[in-house]
């Protein structure tokens, strides 16, 4: 008897305790509310958000007509919703450690931490052909992937003071690239080549190792200090930019950009808001927003941190800030078979930009075209990139 009056008690404080065990030992699943907002990483709203996209900045919807007051205009506003940029490093401008140097064939290869701001150095590789300069240059900036562990190293092979893990891993990597080093590539070719960090990629990563889903976490807090993640990345973009078309060996009236994938981003971005770049080739990074946040395709990776800047989408869609570079001359090459960016929105992103260089009476300096390939930076797109520098640098 009185074993049952304890065990009655005892049972009625354990119960919720075992009912919280029991829906926490469901699979997620089964966790399901009849009503809910959000489905397949979108708001259940999203065709009524993108209704209401009219981008009113955009070259031909604007008041504006002038172009020229135009790009002045719309390269403002994205600078706007780029937030807060990193401060200027400290009096006496840009500093530069040279931390390794070794000659390669036919260039010679540096590993630098450039002081781009107050608050950090960015982890740098340079490459200079043999020779006598200056030379024509271009930024080769390094894809997403889902992959931080490297990231300058991803375009141009790692020096000889790299630890062997990363040697590795660079090597591993190359397979988005068809076996060949971007970077290097090109330096045979006879450009200065620039290969950078992003932020939270290889030596700018987290302390704790580099994951994926902590990109997201840490981007979002960056906002909660009134800063940008994604914008961080474009500003380091242009003041490298800056930095490499004041060395001596490079033609600075001759400065290209290029990248594959988050780099193909960086490079029409870069190319839009830096009057340094003369050229820049794009490859599988080019789409518009009512097909990339829509809910016609099966897919779970939306876009995301790395190329959100807020409230942007307000004003000009991702082709509308490609096009402030005109009349600049740009190549893009995307993939018929790239499940991240839907042909439909590809070729209406195309269109976009050729009706403003068109406008301009420039439209012979734009080349986008769409290759039978997935989402990947084959050696014949290299030297495809390789071509337009030679004629467009």
């Amino acid at each position: 008897m009185l074993l049952r009056r304890i065990a009655r008690p005892l049972l009625l404080m354990l119960l919720p305790l075992l009912q919280v065990v029991a829906v926490l030992s469901q699979p997620l699943s089964k966790q399901q509310r009849d009503r809910y907002e959000f489905r397949r990483n979108l708001p259940v709203y999203a065709d009524s958000l993108l209704a209401d996209l009219h981008y009113p900045l955009a070259w031909g919807q604007s008041e504006l007509t002038d172009f020229q007051a135009w790009r002045h205009v719309a390269r403002q506003k994205v600078f706007d919703c780029m937030l807060t940029p990193p401060p200027p490093p400290p009096a006496g401008g840009v500093s530069v450690e040279v931390v390794s140097e070794e000659q390669r064939d036919g260039y010679r290869a540096r590993k630098l931490y450039i002081r781009l701001s107050r608050y950090y150095d960015v982890p740098a590789y340079l490459l200079i052909p043999d020779g006598k300069g200056p030379f024509p240059a271009v930024n080769v900036l390094h894809d997403h992937g889902a992959h931080l562990f490297i990231g300058k190293e991803k375009v141009v092979r790692p020096l000889a003071c790299e630890d062997s893990t990363v040697v590795r891993d660079a090597d591993e990597w190359l397979a988005g690239y068809g076996g060949q080093y971007f970077g290097d590539y090109l330096a045979r070719q006879g450009y200065v080549v620039l290969a950078t960090d992003a932020p939270m990629w290889g030596e700018r990563g987290q302390q704790e190792g580099p994951r994926r889903d902590k990109y997201d976490m840490i981007a979002g807090n960056m906002m909660m200090y009134g800063i940008d993640l994604s914008a961080y990345m474009t500003y380091d973009d242009l003041a490298a930019t800056e930095w490499l078309a004041r060395q001596p060996e490079v033609d600075a009236n001759r400065i290209g950009c290029t990248g594959w994938s988050m780099g193909a981003y960086r490079a029409w971005m870069l190319a839009a808001l830096s009057d340094r770049v003369k050229a820049a080739a794009s490859i599988c990074w080019m789409v518009t927003t009512d097909e990339q946040l829509s809910f016609k395709y099966k897919r779970t990776e939306n876009g995301g941190f790395a190329n959100c800047l807020p409230g942007l989408r307000r004003w000009l869609d991702y082709p509308h800030i490609a096009s402030i570079a005109c009349p600049k001359a740009m190549l893009f090459i995307n993939g018929t078979e790239d499940k991240l960016f839907p042909v439909a929105g590809v070729e209406k992103a195309f269109r976009i930009m050729h009706d403003v260089w068109q406008s301009q009476g420039a439209d012979r300096l734009l080349e986008t075209e769409l290759w039978p390939i997935s989402h990947s930076c084959p050696v014949e797109a290299q030297q495809r990139v390789a071509d337009f520098f030679r004629r467009r640098l």
